[in-house]
């Protein structure tokens, strides 16, 4: 029972960076692996970063070395730090748990839009 909130996209040229931003509500959240996703419009949604309670991170090969997640369990918010950002990293972003009981629920993310 997580509330989520994406916030922090926007334009940026190629090589450029944001900051992403995923607020949350709940209980157990400090103790939720989160993941940042993404979608362009037509295809598959992809997991892009997670990131465990624990603190261990993993990434997608495609953003490895440019994007770094965290999270900061007192605010609880989780955090995606992108880097060197590339045309092809055009896509809504969105944040939710690695492991949920029961249907998964999408919030409306936030666009990110990669652009010269």
């Amino acid at each position: 029972q997580v509330q989520l909130v994406e916030s922090g996209g926007g334009l940026v040229q190629p090589g450029g960076s944001l900051r992403l931003s995923c607020a949350a509500s709940g209980s157990i959240f400090s103790l939720s692996a989160m993941g940042w996703y993404r979608q362009v419009p037509g295809k598959q949604r992809e997991l892009v970063a997670t990131i465990t309670g624990g603190g261990d991170t993993n990434y997608a090969d495609s953003v490895k070395g440019r994007f770094t997640i965290s999270r900061d369990n007192a605010k609880n918010t989780v955090y995606l730090q992108m880097n060197s950002l590339k045309p092809e990293d055009t896509a809504v972003y969105y944040c939710n748990r690695l492991y949920v009981g029961g249907v998964r629920s999408w919030g409306q993310g936030t666009q990110v839009t990669v652009s010269s």
